[in-house]
């Protein structure tokens, strides 16, 4: 019987390129990365592996690549970087990867990878194809950027700086957590207007601690916001946390930290193509845990916008 080493790959026709971002998931991607170079190479898959040194360098080397002919490209870090490889290649003919070593890795539990990231690059070796959804924010000071799973305005983006910061070492959920409670302690509730343009849904009022815009039922590391989510079908999970004062936020973390769910009738739901999102107060979007721009923002799905690579599932 032959080795799986003498077999061929499919994917090396496609010249793959994996982009690193040493920086994700504390010592997690340094830490997996030379097993994840040797599986490559047991497997016969002649894996060009490029070190990030920032989402400018990434999205530059990206670039690169698609001009050199590489047709699979894959992030190992996190949800922000791969944010920036959809960025520098959307539109190009290319398959996309993603190897989760980062803090957050909600798309890639959206996708059902596994949260190891070896075992992660042992199923992209047996992956197919799929086409998902991206979402595009315009935010007011005229800037339009891509995200995968999701984003947000008020509480959640504040907390983008602690989570990015003195508490990027912690584990998934833990560290949004952690920082949205340390956010908390300076924030005020956002009077917050939602507008569904070119929708049958009438606008929305309303003080708020967060609205998050997702492609996935998760953001922040499997915080379960949106659990009817699907990367598929053209629309927007926009998800509203009225103002529950700090005492009853206190209160839900048991529950959050336990299941990643928020159950409290302070929460509000819709799903469309598109919305708008204008706030009382200047105030920034973050998408994917990397700060976008201002409010007032427009938020769109891009249906069946890209193709990743994702695990076969019966």
């Amino acid at each position: 019987m032959s080795d799986r080493s003498d077999a061929p790959n499919p994917l090396r026709e496609l010249s793959p390129v994996v982009f690193v971002n040493c920086e994700a998931g504390g010592d997690r991607t340094r830490r997996y990365l030379p097993q994840i170079q040797e599986l490559f190479d047991s497997s016969r898959l002649d894996v060009e592996f490029v070190i990030t040194q920032s989402m400018e360098h990434l999205e530059s080397c990206a670039r690169d690549a698609i001009n050199a002919n590489h047709r699979l490209l894959a992030a190992m870090g996190g949800d922000g970087t791969f944010q920036g490889l959809v960025n520098a290649s959307f539109g190009a003919d290319v398959l996309l990867g993603i190897l989760p070593s980062g803090g957050g890795n909600d798309l890639a539990a959206a996708l059902e990878l596994p949260r190891n990231p070896l075992k992660a690059a042992e199923a992209m070796l047996r992956s197919r194809a799929r086409r998902i959804d991206m979402v595009r924010v315009r935010t007011a000071d005229g800037r339009t950027r891509l995200y995968a799973g999701g984003g947000g305005a008020g509480l959640d983006a504040e907390a983008v700086r602690y989570a990015s910061g003195p508490y990027r070492r912690l584990p998934s959920r833990f560290r949004y957590i952690a920082s949205a409670l340390r956010a908390l302690a300076g924030f005020a509730p956002l009077n917050i207007q939602i507008d569904f343009p070119g929708g049958d849904l009438p606008p929305h009022q309303g003080r708020a601690l967060l609205v998050a815009v997702l492609n996935t039922p998760s953001y922040g590391g499997g915080l379960r916001l949106a659990p009817q989510a699907a990367l598929d079908d053209g629309l927007l999970n926009i998800v509203m946390v009225e103002d529950l004062g700090k005492i009853s936020v206190l209160g839900l973390l048991p529950r959050l930290i336990g299941s990643g769910e928020l159950h409290t009738s302070r929460v509000k739901r819709w799903t469309s193509p598109r919305v708008r999102l204008t706030t009382d107060r200047p105030c920034f979007f973050q998408g994917d845990g990397e700060i976008i721009g201002p409010a007032p923002v427009e938020i769109e799905a891009l249906p069946l916008a890209i193709q990743v690579l994702a695990p076969v599932t019966k």
